[in-house]
């Protein structure tokens, strides 16, 4: 709390501990650099493990009533770069943080709960899918082998193998380079991308 201003601080008292009870993995005044090389702020990041998530509190007066056509643009352009790069940029409105936490807990709940494991038993070999196919996504290109040996620090042989069973699921179809018979990676089927989104 110390060294907050007074939107983040609310957001911290009002809905982050009421909803998580600690602050792990939570970064306040998070550094990421725009497009344009420029260092930009985020209120907080919420960073466990692979997740990236982006937490902005914006005031009606600096984010609406005050903004000109270059800064909404701006805005704009940086939260499209930073999900590019990996970031989800989740925005509460600060009149709701001060008079409808309980709206923001939940809207902030159903974020979290899409990263968080199920209650219910999941195979590994699921699981591993589930994060190969998430890999593929924010890769942005076509998925080799080597990126999943090295992601999950595993052999090269059940790395292509997890690849086979993707394609043999529908999720995955080997990339066509050349006339070569040989593939050397894979990419997403379409409509993968709504699905894991």
């Amino acid at each position: 709390m110390r060294g907050q201003r007074h939107a983040e601080t609310l957001f911290l008292r009002n809905v982050w501990w009421p909803l998580r009870g600690h602050f792990d993995e939570l970064h306040p005044e998070y550094e990421v650099a725009d497009w344009r090389g420029r260092s930009y702020f985020a209120d907080f990041a919420w960073l466990p493990g692979y997740i990236r998530l982006l937490i902005e509190i914006k005031g009606y007066a600096t984010h609406v009533r005050d903004m000109d056509r270059r800064k909404y643009s701006n805005e704009l352009n940086r939260e499209t770069f930073l999900y590019a790069m990996g970031y989800h940029v989740v925005s509460f409105a600060y009149d709701d943080v001060e008079q409808q936490p309980d709206q923001c807990i939940h809207l902030l709940r159903m974020v979290i709960s899409r990263y968080e494991p199920s209650r219910a038993p999941v195979s590994q070999a699921v699981l591993m899918e589930q994060e190969t196919i998430r890999l593929a996504i924010r890769l942005a290109r076509p998925i080799r082998p080597i990126d999943v040996k090295q992601h999950f620090s595993m052999d090269y042989k059940p790395a292509v193998r997890t690849l086979r069973d993707l394609c043999a699921k529908g999720w995955l179809r080997p990339a066509q380079r050349g006339s070569g018979e040989r593939i050397v990676s894979y990419e997403l089927v379409h409509g993968v991308l709504q699905y894991f989104s």
